[in-house]
Formats: C-alpha cells, sequence, structure tokens
C-alpha cells in the first residue's frame, strides 16, 4: 500500500514542473462488481454487489491525441475495500470523448490471503464541460474467484 502513495506522490512532484500540460481531478461514482465464482463467502447475494468508489487522477499530456494518466482509488463493496491504481494510456478519440486502457494495480484489505492484484482495464470518458466527465469502466480479474468491476462515475478536473 505504501508504494502506491509513493508512486502517486513522485507523480505530482514531477507534474509540477510540466504544469501547463498536467490536469489533476477527483473521481467518485457507484459500481458493479460480478463474481466469477459462486463462493459463500461473498455474502447473500454473490453474483453481482453495487459498491462505491473515490479518488484521484493526474492527467500527464504526452502528445497530440495521447497521455498518461493514473488514478488512485479507494473502493467498497459490502464488508470489502481495496485501492485500485490503473495506469492508462488514454487517447483522444474526439475533442470531448476518450478511451482509456491500461493495467490496475489492487490492493484488497482482507480478501483471503492474496492482497495484491494486477488487473486490466478498460474505460471511456465523455467530457460534458471542460472540467467535468462523466465515465464508465470495466477491470477484468484474471483469476478464478477475482470479481470483474463496472465503475460509473463523475470526474472533476481542479
Amino acid at each position: 500500500m505504501k508504494y502506491f502513495f509513493l508512486m502517486f506522490i513522485l507523480l505530482l512532484s514531477v507534474s509540477n514542473s510540466i504544469q501547463a500540460q498536467t490536469d489533476f481531478g477527483m473521481k467518485g461514482g457507484t459500481s458493479l462488481t460480478f463474481f466469477n465464482q459462486d463462493n459463500g463467502i461473498f455474502g447473500e447475494n454473490p453474483d453481482v454487489e453495487l459498491g462505491y468508489f473515490g479518488g484521484v487522477f493526474v492527467d500527464f499530456k504526452i502528445d497530440k491525441g495521447f497521455h498518461i494518466q493514473p488514478e488512485l482509488l479507494y473502493k467498497g463493496i459490502g464488508d470489502f475495500e481495496f485501492l485500485n491504481a490503473p495506469i492508462y494510456l488514454k487517447y483522444d478519440l474526439d475533442y470531448n470523448i476518450h478511451i482509456l486502457a491500461g493495467p490496475s494495480l489492487n490492493y484488497f484489505f482482507n480478501f483471503f490471503i492474496d492482497k495484491f492484484r494486477v488487473r486490466a482495464d478498460v474505460s471511456f470518458a465523455y467530457d460534458l464541460t471542460d472540467d467535468l466527465d462523466i465515465g464508465v469502466k470495466y477491470t477484468i480479474g484474471f483469476e478464478e474467484i477475482s470479481p470483474n468491476i463496472l465503475f460509473i462515475g463523475l470526474g472533476y478536473r481542479l
């Protein structure tokens, strides 16, 4: 968990030197978690669980239409909590439509024995205004009991 915070602080520090090409923001919303295995440990409804998320992001513009956007999100579903840290390659399909894809580093609190997992994310974002966007992302788990998650939320650039 310390590594996630150190990585994010490092990215914030580096971004101060390229302030004109960097956006900071917050995001949050709701999520649907789809479990791959029917296992009683997930509670009464192990198939789909409603949750929430919130966190911060940094958007580094690297070339015309291309960005690198790391995020640090806190997610809760029922009794389970974890940190989700995707590192996206972002491409502007249009002025206000973006596609994001990349690895997702996840640290689970009290989630069986394995606490760290690497997953894959794909996301679409639509800019409602210059500062506000709406996004949908899908996180894919690779292990047998690792859940897939659909995130729906808003992002606000500071």
